[in-house]
């Protein structure tokens, strides 16, 4: 029986993905020539971009006057990038709800001047700031905000309504870990990046998704290759993109088409499933005398669960043991310890279910 990965990226790929990729990797659709042997512009691959473009933009319901960009560098690089394409070296707000948001504003002060409009740093991030209490500057460029933050394990379940908090600015959105797991509300969006790794396939693909009248402004720094207007003329194919990562990421968005939950389908159907598994494990955890998740309710994660073993001294015993039961990569980041499991959509029911079942046995013998 194949491994449960609840690795938080690069992480889980779905295993009929992994099967059709191994039977296509020396010769896709017998054309001669594995995808990465293909040149961008053949007409091979081209297929390939074309209907990936398409299937992301059906999942996500992209409005047609939005941009889908394919870029590469991932959400580490979109930190400089968008700054550089949006910010004229001006002011910019950011949400601090975690390690990435902090990132993104640090890396912000080389290219503009970034202002914390709200933090959560003082409870250790373990909430999402209410924007009825986020301090906007009216003249900010843009309103930067990690809609899920992978290591602490914050996530914000509804867009904030920047227009009815009194601003009329572009809302920026790193949804990289949870992209492609429930529907987004364009209308308030400007722009929302991703690095493919987390939940839609390998790494070397980051996804750009901007609305079309933010292009044209980048500053006269900004790489050729990294400007959005650039790249949005030439279809991505500016440079050669990630072309391998691509096809993955277009077989994860199939296989999402695919798939069914009562009358539900595709994003909607992989939602549903995702807070099912969620649930289980979050009530496995508050009913235990063992483990603990410290996010406010509210702003749990539904695909990053930390928790912790109140005794801390079990955890390598408890990674060991679960490693046993092929249940991998369930160590919480560095920067705060204990444990985490990522529920990304590839992560069946039957791997959360494998996973409270160690966790209820681990409790009950250390009892």
């Amino acid at each position: 029986m194949r491994a449960f990965n609840f690795s938080a990226g690069p992480a889980a790929i779905p295993l009929e993905v992994l099967e059709q990729a191994a039977q296509e990797m020396s010769d896709w659709h017998g054309c001669g020539m594995g995808v990465m042997e293909m040149s961008h512009r053949g007409r091979e691959f081209i297929s390939i971009y074309e209907q990936t473009h398409q299937d992301l933009k059906e999942l996500l319901a992209v409005p047609d006057h939005f941009k889908i960009l394919f870029l590469q560098g991932g959400g580490i690089a979109e930190n400089a990038i968008v700054p550089l394409n949006l910010s004229q070296g001006q002011g910019v707000d950011f949400v601090l709800s975690g390690s990435w948001s902090q990132k993104s504003f640090s890396e912000a002060k080389k290219y503009c001047t970034p202002s914390i409009a709200a933090s959560a740093q003082a409870d250790g991030f373990h909430h999402l700031p209410n924007p009825s209490s986020w301090r906007l500057n009216p003249k900010a460029r843009y309103v930067h905000l990690c809609t899920n933050e992978t290591i602490h394990g914050v996530e914000c379940h509804e867009l904030p309504d920047l227009k009815a908090l009194g601003v009329d600015t572009p809302l920026v959105i790193d949804f990289s870990s949870h992209v492609l797991a429930h529907p987004v509300d364009w209308g308030r969006v400007g722009l929302a990046f991703a690095g493919a790794q987390k939940n839609i396939g390998p790494a070397g693909l980051t996804l750009v998704i901007v609305r079309e009248d933010l292009l044209g402004q980048a500053m006269a720094i900004c790489p050729s290759a990294f400007d959005y207007s650039v790249v949005a003329q030439f279809e991505s194919m500016y440079n050669t993109p990630p072309t391998y990562s691509i096809y993955i990421a277009g077989l994860v968005m199939q296989w999402l088409k695919r798939q069914t939950e009562d009358d539900l389908s595709g994003v909607l159907a992989i939602q549903a499933r995702n807070h099912q598994k969620a649930k289980l494990l979050y009530d496995t955890i508050d009913g235990s005398a063992l483990y603990e998740n410290r996010v406010v309710k509210a702003n749990r994660s539904v695909m990053n669960v930390p928790f912790y073993l109140k005794d801390e001294r079990l955890n390598e015993l408890f990674l060991q043991g679960a490693k046993t039961q092929g249940l991998l990569q369930l160590k919480g980041h560095k920067s705060v310890g204990g444990m985490r499991a990522s529920l990304y959509n590839a992560m069946p029911l039957e791997g959360v279910q494998a996973l409270v079942g160690f966790m209820r046995e681990f409790e009950r013998k250390k009892a």
